[in-house]
């Protein structure tokens, strides 16, 4: 990933957002923990898109770094770490919905997946306040 300060130069916040969260990795993990409940990098790994291991530890590191996730040492097993998502996190809920409703919306594919959006339209609110606890 390029460094932060190279390609904020513009002053966009646009460009600011996908500097910070916007790789197509970055958003599926903070998916998996958003909607999916994920917190360990075994969990990472093992989501259907199959990140590489080294993309995924890259992503979480810069994510880490920029404030997005939070790790820790897992109380039940100290050898190993668990991520979530810090209020500056959270706060990626309505993005991430309004992106689920769009690919609802354009992707026709016959194998699209339609369980997230139908949950976000039956009741918005209660999924975007679920989105945005520590579930």
């Amino acid at each position: 990933m390029p460094t932060a300060q190279k390609l904020r130069d513009s002053g966009c916040p646009l460009a600011f957002g996908l500097d910070v969260f916007g790789d197509r990795w970055s958003l599926l993990v903070i998916r998996e923990m958003m909607f999916n409940g994920k917190t360990t990098f075994g969990d990472f790994a093992a989501i259907d898109e199959k990140i590489a291991t080294n993309i995924l530890a890259d992503r979480l590191k810069h994510l880490e770094a920029e404030g997005i996730v939070v790790k820790r040492r897992d109380p039940e097993n100290r050898r190993r770490f668990v991520y979530s998502l810090s209020p500056k996190g959270r706060d990626l809920a309505p993005i991430l919905i309004e992106i689920v409703l769009w690919g609802d919306k354009y992707d026709r594919r016959p194998q699209a997946l339609r369980a997230a959006s139908d949950r976000i339209k039956a009741d918005r609110a209660a999924f975007e306040a679920f989105a945005r606890s520590d579930n």
